[in-house]
């Protein structure tokens, strides 16, 4: 008992850290599933996907994927009326880390396949595939 008393600051950065490596786990987790670049074009090209950029209006204006539409994340729920249920949805920010949210909110809305792009918008740039400017 004397060892926990003596070292509880230790424990308790040890619980921390523990937890912060966790952390980005049980975030994706909740975003539910992901696709790469080349998942991301083939759902596009077989299955018609719907290409949703999630950002705000002024990032989206600078640039997207090719058809993508701009519902940001604070509008999601409102406006997932605009998109079909029978097509996937594939979801656009920056990096892939903020778009976990509106993925779960069209989940909760009965879209049944809706995908978070890995990477986002720079993954895309970085593969080298077209960018609407």
């Amino acid at each position: 008992m004397r060892f926990f008393i003596d070292n509880i600051f230790l424990i308790a950065v040890a619980f921390i850290s523990g937890g912060m490596l966790v952390w980005p786990l049980i975030r994706a987790r909740a975003a539910g599933p992901s696709v790469t670049t080349l998942q991301a074009t083939q759902l596009i090209n077989s299955k018609h996907a719907q290409v949703i950029d999630v950002r705000g209006e002024d990032e989206f204006g600078r640039s997207s994927l090719p058809n993508a539409k701009n519902i940001p994340t604070a509008k999601i729920a409102q406006r997932a009326a605009e998109l079909k249920k029978d097509r996937p949805v594939i979801l656009v920010c920056n990096t892939g880390r903020s778009a976990g949210p509106a993925a779960a909110q069209l989940r909760a809305a009965g879209f049944a396949e809706v995908y978070v792009l890995a990477g986002g918008l720079a993954a895309w740039r970085e593969a080298g595939l077209p960018v609407r400017t």
